[in-house]
């Protein structure tokens, strides 16, 4: 009799589920149930069931930040990864690799999920979308080739703006492949400015069929493009994130070709009644000056030239006497004060003493500065003058 283990048995089971390259890389749809997260780890546990029959699965933290959304209890969602079993308890169990959204239901909660986080992060606000150019030369579109969006934007910029070029980058817009594509074909136009505006979108559609559109990675690349961006996808009730992240969002693809190019015709409109406009002013200004210009010719300067030659010399002979008047009682102020200082200095003068008249003293034949010096009895000479008399004393 063999025995085994229940390591030996499991571990047995293990390596026949592990051997079967069928269950390697599966896609399996269900209903998450007994979802919880943890917290320490950040790995997913939760059991994926559909009417009869349930699962064990678990997503790595490495994986789980891969998801575009949280999932959660009752949402239906496909499942890609591999089953094996895990052979410390001999239970069979799903190791999930990817998941997505599955129905309108679970998409519509993976939207909301993502739209919050993105508008947490300011992607969306307002402060951060650049306007639209008025009259561009270029138009970059990214689209599909083959998809009728490009061809209704073909006509309408050829219609309403025929100057313009048109520079098509194309890309999948729908399926797995789809974001990648059109985040390189978006690259590509500002790698190269190749465009002063970009339209990226696509025809109407389910809203599995517009899922590309609200890929995250999509999102961000728009909200990071140099060139303003104007999405254009599905219909005009249909919004995706790349609507609110792009600088400006149009219900169509049509109409992103009218918000992007100014309307000939009532552009042509514009500029006849501007040119109307600056004929009117130009013509009313040269009549102001016409005008202005009879007013100086009427005036006596130019009309009578005599009169006014006359009127201005009889204007100079007046300020020339007033002239001459205040010249002449500035002179005789001056000659006065001159007079009236040279009296007090005349007066202060000391030749004027010497002029009445004085006497020289000398003694042995000098002249005595100090009369205490001399001796009583000595012989003196003085000598008075006055004017051209002298008389010698003894």
């Amino acid at each position: 009799m063999n025995t085994l283990t229940v390591t030996q048995v499991n571990r047995f089971l293990k390596s026949l589920v592990d051997g079967d390259g069928r269950l390697r890389d599966i896609y399996i749809a269900g209903e998450i149930s007994d979802f919880s997260r943890s917290a320490r780890t950040g790995h997913l546990f939760f059991s994926l069931k559909d009417e009869s029959s349930s699962i064990k699965a678990v997503m790595f933290a490495g994986a789980a930040r891969n998801l575009k959304f949280m999932p959660g209890d009752g949402m239906r969602v496909i499942i890609r990864g591999q089953v094996t079993v895990y052979d410390t308890t001999g239970q069979c169990q799903l190791y999930a690799q990817d998941i997505q959204p599955d129905g309108v239901g679970a998409l519509a909660a993976a939207y909301e999920q993502l739209k919050e986080r993105l508008a947490d992060e300011g992607l969306f606000d307002r402060e951060r979308k650049r306007p639209i150019p008025v009259c561009p030369s270029r138009i970059g579109v990214v689209t599909s080739p083959s998809g009728a969006a490009l061809q209704d934007i073909l006509r309408i910029v050829g219609r309403r703006w025929p100057i313009c070029e048109v520079v098509v980058c194309g890309a999948q817009v729908q399926g797995g492949a789809a974001p990648a594509q059109l985040i390189a074909a978006l690259n590509t136009l500002n790698l190269l400015n190749a465009c002063d505006v970009i339209i990226i979108g696509r025809g109407g559609g389910s809203m599995e069929d517009l899922w590309s559109f609200n890929d995250e990675r999509l999102c961000r690349a728009v909200a990071a493009s140099k060139i303003p961006v104007v999405s254009a996808v599905g219909h005009e009730t249909d919004f995706t994130l790349c609507d609110f992240a792009a600088d400006k969002r149009a219900s169509t693809p049509s109409v992103a070709a009218e918000l992007c190019t100014p309307d000939t015709p009532g552009l042509l409109d514009s500029l006849r009644s501007y040119n109307s406009y600056f004929i009117q002013k130009a013509a009313g200004t040269v009549e102001y000056y016409r005008q202005s210009l009879d007013l100086l010719t009427k005036s006596p300067p130019l009309s009578d030239r005599g009169a006014y030659l006359r009127l201005r010399r009889e204007k100079v002979d007046e300020l020339t006497v007033k002239l001459e008047d205040l010249i002449k009682r500035r002179l005789d102020g001056y000659r006065t004060g001159l007079a009236l200082a040279a009296g007090k200095l005349d007066v202060l003068s000391p030749l004027k003493a010497l002029s009445r008249g004085y006497a020289v003293v000398y003694h042995e034949g000098k002249a005595v500065r100090d009369l205490a010096q001399l001796e009583e009895g000595e012989e003196v000479l003085i000598q008075v003058e006055k004017g051209k008399r002298a008389a010698k004393l003894l």
